[in-house]
């Protein structure tokens, strides 16, 4: 029996988890049943890589590339990502269709050493191969180690336990799709350090040309989510956001108030430039999303200057 839609994702527990979640809930929202959507697991380049950071790979583009050519060539209809996999720009054919209701965005600190990471003892090694939570450590401890931990959330977790670093941070919206969130030793206050921007968010994206595909997906996004990553994306494009550049960002809307915190720092944590701001949601809501994100991050691009231009070479 041919699928109703045929949906690709990356191949990782943690990205088939949460695909069959979308799915399920999407296939509720048709009057469908699960079976009728078609997972199509689809290995990337950026999961093939273990053993070094996405900055020495090839960037965020690394989790798309495969799902995006699958597209193209009309294997599926539909892909399923990580929101904050996606580059800050797609390319011309491909469009993020839709934005299903958005997880917890926080980040989990977790640790057998300690409590939090401001308790962490002098000389304690995190690991992480985020760019942006290795500044944001430095930035807050100088005094602690960084060290490249790769691999997915299970595998992070088994070196962590083998002592191959004394904490880590992990995504708590990954932990509770993957019912660990009890993993979690503490919860990072997103006001004092934000994370990734658009963590929490699932990205639906679509060939641009898809009029069937984009119609069934029409009324499935959640209009706060779209708001809120809309924002925040435009502040990675006002940074020229890369991997290579430490950016935070969270927006979080609340009735018709949009506010939003973001921050760029260097790659040692020697420096960071912080902005916050708010804004009143009228008709043009995606439009006011975006203006907020892209203003902060050009205020925030102007006063860093060649530093901030520097990190990102």
């Amino acid at each position: 029996m041919t699928p109703l839609l045929r949906i690709g994702a990356r191949g990782s527990k943690l990205s088939l988890k949460q695909t069959e979640l979308t799915c399920a809930a999407l296939a509720q929202h048709l009057g469908a049943s699960a079976a009728d959507l078609d997972i199509a697991p689809i290995t990337t380049s950026g999961d093939r890589i273990q053993d070094r950071t996405l900055i020495e790979s090839g960037g965020k583009g690394l989790f798309t590339k495969e799902l995006d050519e699958a597209l193209r060539d009309g294997r599926i209809d539909l892909a399923i990502h990580s929101l904050k996999d996606l580059p800050t720009l797609l390319p011309d054919d491909i469009v993020l269709a839709c934005v299903p209701e958005r997880e917890d965005p926080r980040d989990a600190f977790v640790s057998t050493a300690a409590r939090t990471l401001q308790e962490l003892p002098s000389g304690a090694n995190i690991g992480t191969a985020s760019l942006r939570r290795q500044a944001q450590i430095l930035f807050t401890r100088p005094d602690l180690g960084v060290v490249v931990m790769r691999g997915n959330v299970d595998t992070r977790l088994r070196k962590l336990a083998a002592g191959e670093a004394d904490a880590t941070f992990l995504a708590l919206a990954g932990l509770k799709r993957l019912g660990l969130e009890a993993r979690a030793t503490s919860l990072v206050d997103p006001q004092e350090t934000p994370p990734a921007a658009c963590q929490g968010a699932i990205a639906i994206t679509a060939r641009a040309d898809d009029a069937r595909s984009l119609a069934l997906l029409r009324d499935f996004e959640n209009v706060d989510a779209r708001l809120e990553v809309e924002a925040e994306r435009a502040f990675l494009g006002a940074l020229d956001g890369s991997c290579r550049t430490p950016i935070a960002a969270l927006a979080r809307k609340h009735g018709d108030v949009l506010g939003f915190i973001g921050e760029a720092l260097t790659p040692d944590g020697t420096a960071r430039w912080r902005r916050t701001g708010e804004i009143m949601l009228g008709a043009s809501a995606l439009s006011d999303a975006r203006t907020l994100g892209q203003a902060l991050g050009h205020e925030i691009r102007e006063e860093a200057g060649a530093a901030l231009v520097t990190s990102d070479a």
